[in-house]
């Protein structure tokens, strides 16, 4: 099972990752942000967005959003990423 082991705001909305696999990928979250709830209200603001943080391997946020690792995995980007600091 993949996960996420770490996290870097790159911009607004986009966020480098770092998959327990070793591969790294960029995850752009104005995707998810075309869909609608109240959870997804607060991170329309990129401030907000960018405080995202791991837990137990999935991608998080302080409202309680939650995103299954190997769904963040599927919508990533991996071309063109250099490897975190």
């Amino acid at each position: 099972m993949i996960k996420i082991i770490r996290v870097q705001v790159l911009n607004d909305f986009q966020l480098q990752l770092e998959f327990s696999d070793g591969s790294n990928g960029w995850f752009d979250g104005r995707a998810l942000l075309q869909r609608t709830g109240p959870l997804l209200e607060a991170l329309r603001d990129p401030d907000y967005f960018a405080r995202a943080f791991i837990d137990a391997g999935a991608l998080c946020w302080p409202n309680g959003l939650e995103l299954s690792p190997a769904r963040v995995y599927e919508e990533c980007h991996f071309e063109s990423v250099g490897a975190l600091p």
